[in-house]
Formats: structure tokens, sequence, C-alpha cells
């Protein structure tokens, strides 16, 4: 019974540790994200299940320079960028990143609607993407930051629902074993690309500044003195966050390998139709738990996308900030993520299909991510912003390893958008 206790307070003491890092990690994969995991699976089975466990050290060395970045300098990443660096480079940033937020936002609740419509289909899809857009913004305006953090946290759970589907079907583990520990690579420009897409979904530049930002906002609301323990505790929880992260997106290649790129269903354009694919071959439980999934991880990923978006220009502009506060004391802030919200919505009827949004999204976020990390590293290791905490040997290293990869598939991703026009 008193290991039974130990073990309980174990998780508990570890569950309280998870916040900005849990969040940023779970956010990660939103509905475009589960769009291009399914993809990975429908067209290639199990051969890129390796990839989940290659990019966890990348995305851990990045997103925990972001946090300690936040952390130390007390300012999210524009707010460093704008103090340290030329203006006009945040202006590019700035300019780059408002469109791709906001089409990843307007892919995000077209996929949320499209998948409530496939669950009650009397109602349009557009219909729910008007509802779910409402809730939203009504939750991110009148509740609490903590409110909002603790729901964010509990939505991470919707995540699991991918790690269930696997059970509910004939799975050959001891072949899954092997395309795990084992790369497998293809001589194909299908299989190049979709390494070049699953990089982009993993190591997405919003979440830099949002994990800054989140970290900020966890000083201020808790009212803490950075320390070395405070860092370990951040270390924690990013690492802690981005495993749920990889693992999710480990079973959604898992689910669509073993029950889509089997029945021989390879073409998967929307998460909508992996959901209608499902439901024949896997039993009406898979398909339920996978647009439920969808859902719930739209839910907790367009206010991370959102938020990004108000965090960088509130810094840019000095505008009051945060989700601690009330709208009236920030409303540049709040202002900024309804219109992004609302935006993001009318891409849904601007007749813009949400596959091209995502392109038009992978080639904007494949311009700014080798110059963001290039940022990281070079702040991460100035001992005039960063003092003490600056990186070591490791994080160096991966980080450096991250943006070779990460200038590469930028090449590959506007060579891809070129030839498509």
């Amino acid at each position: 019974m008193e290991t039974e206790n130990k073990s309980t307070n174990r998780f508990i003491v570890f569950w309280k540790k998870l916040g900005p890092g849990l969040i940023t990690g779970a956010s990660d994969d939103d509905p475009s994200g589960i769009t291009t995991y399914t993809q990975a699976g429908a067209k290639f089975g199990t051969k890129l299940l390796w990839t989940a466990i290659i990019t966890y050290p990348l995305m851990v060395a990045i997103q925990e320079m972001c946090a300690r970045i936040g952390l130390v300098t007390n300012h999210g990443l524009t707010g460093t960028i704008k103090k340290y660096y030329s203006k006009y480079l945040l202006y590019l940033i700035l300019i780059v990143s408002f469109p791709s937020i906001i089409l990843n936002i307007g892919a995000d609740i077209a996929g949320m609607g499209a998948v409530g419509n496939l669950l009650l289909p009397k109602i349009p899809a557009y219909l729910f993407s008007i509802l779910f857009t409402a809730i939203l913004i009504y939750s991110i305006v009148f509740w609490s930051y903590h409110k909002i953090a603790t729901i964010l946290k509990w939505l991470c759970i919707s995540l699991f629902s991918y790690i269930i589907i696997p059970f509910l079907t004939q799975t050959d583990w001891l072949q899954i074993l092997k395309d795990t520990i084992i790369p497998g690579f293809e001589n194909s420009k299908d299989y190049v690309m979709m390494l070049v897409a699953i990089l982009g979904t993993t190591i997405s530049p919003y979440l830099f500044f949002w994990q800054a930002s989140m970290e900020v906002e966890e000083v201020n609301e808790k009212q803490i003195i950075v320390d070395k323990q405070i860092v370990t505790d951040m270390e924690t929880d990013v690492r802690g966050g981005l495993s749920l992260t990889n693992v999710v997106f480990f079973f959604i290649i898992l689910s669509s390998g073993t029950v889509l790129f089997k029945a021989g269903i390879h073409d998967i354009d929307t998460v909508e139709q992996a959901a209608s694919a499902l439901k024949p071959l896997a039993g009406n439980m898979a398909y339920i738990l996978f647009a439920l999934g969808v859902i719930g991880t739209g839910f907790l990923a367009i206010p991370v996308l959102a938020g990004s978006l108000s965090y960088m220009l509130a810094e840019c502009f000095d505008w009051e900030q945060g989700l601690n506060k009330k709208f009236n004391e920030a409303k540049g802030f709040y202002i900024t993520l309804i219109v992004a919200l609302l935006v993001g919505l009318a891409v849904l009827f601007l007749g813009i299909s949400p596959i091209k949004a995502l392109l038009y999204t992978a080639v904007l976020y494949g311009i700014t991510a080798p110059l963001l990390i290039a940022l990281l590293l070079h702040i991460s290791n100035n001992k005039a912003i960063m003092g003490d905490y600056t990186n070591g040997k490791i994080a160096n290293t991966l980080g450096v390893i991250t943006f070779l990869l990460m200038t590469v598939s930028a090449f590959v991703l506007l060579y891809m958008f070129l030839t498509e026009i």
C-alpha cells in the first residue's frame, strides 16, 4: 500500500511539473500534423516510425533553448530579438510568420469542422467550424490564465486516443520494433518529401515563440525567482511534454501504417479522409477515437497558434500582454488573438483548400525555421544575454544538426513549391 502511495505521489509530482512544455508538445500534434503523420503511414506503412525517435532529441534541444531564454530574460522570443538584434530582422520574421500561422489556424479549423460533420452528418462542416471558433474565442477571452492552462493540460489526454487504436487491430509488433530501430530509406521523391514534411511538422517556428512566452507567464503567475532548480524543472517539463508528442506521432503513423497501408489506401489528403477510411477497416471504436482526437487536438493547438501570434505582436509593439490579464488590460493582445481566429475561419470561406493552405504554411515555416534556429543558437550562447545559463556542448551539437536539417528541408520545400506552381 505504501509503495502504491509513493508511486502515485511520484506521478502527481511529475504531473505538477508539467506545464508549458506539455502544452507546447501536445499542440504540435494538431489536425494538420495528424494529416501529415497519417499520410506517412498510408504511403509507406511503418517504414517511417524511426523518425519519431530521431526527431525527439532535436525538438527537445530547440524547445529547451526557447524555454531557457524566456526564463532567464523574462521576455518572449520576440522581445529578446527586438532588444538585441536588428528591427528589420524582427519585421522579416513577423511578415513571414503572420500568414503561415493564419493558414495553419485555417487548416486546423477546417479539419475540426470536417471531422465534426463525420460524427454528426446532419450538421454541415462549416457550422461546426463556426461553433468551434466561437467556443475558442469565448474561452480565451473570458477565462483566467490558470483555467486555460489547466484545461489545455487536461486536453492533452485526448492524444491518448491514438495510442489505443493499434491495439484494436491486428499488429505485427516484431516488424514495428524493426522499423522503429532501423531507419528504412527509399530512393524516391515522395519519400524525401515525406521526411521533409515530418521535420517541418515537428519543428514548427510558432512553437518557439509560444514556449518562451509561456515560461514568462508561468514565472509571473507563480511569482518565482529563476534559479537552477527552476531551469531543471523546465527541462523535465519540456522533455516530458515532447515525449508525449512523439509517442502520439509514432502511434498515428503506426495506426495508418497497419490499417490503411495494408488495405491499399495510400492517398490520404485530409483528416476526415483518414477517419472515414478507418471506419470499415478498423471498426467504429477506432474511427470515433480518431475523430475525437482531431477535435481535442484542435482545441489544444489553435489557442497555441493564435496565442503565439499575439505574443509576437504585443512584444514587437510594446502592448500589454498575457493570458493572465483581462481583456481591458491587454486589448491589443486579445484583439490580435480574436482577429487571428476569425481570419483563420475566413480562410474556409475563401475557397482556399486546407491542402493548399498546409503547403503554403510548410513553405513559410521552412523559410523561417533555419533563421530562427540560428538566432536561438546565437542567443543561447551569448553570456551577455544568458549569463550562467548558456548552452552546453550537447545542446549546441543537437542545435547545429537541427539547423542543417531544417536548411536542407527549406530548399527541398521551395523546390517542391516552385514545381507545384
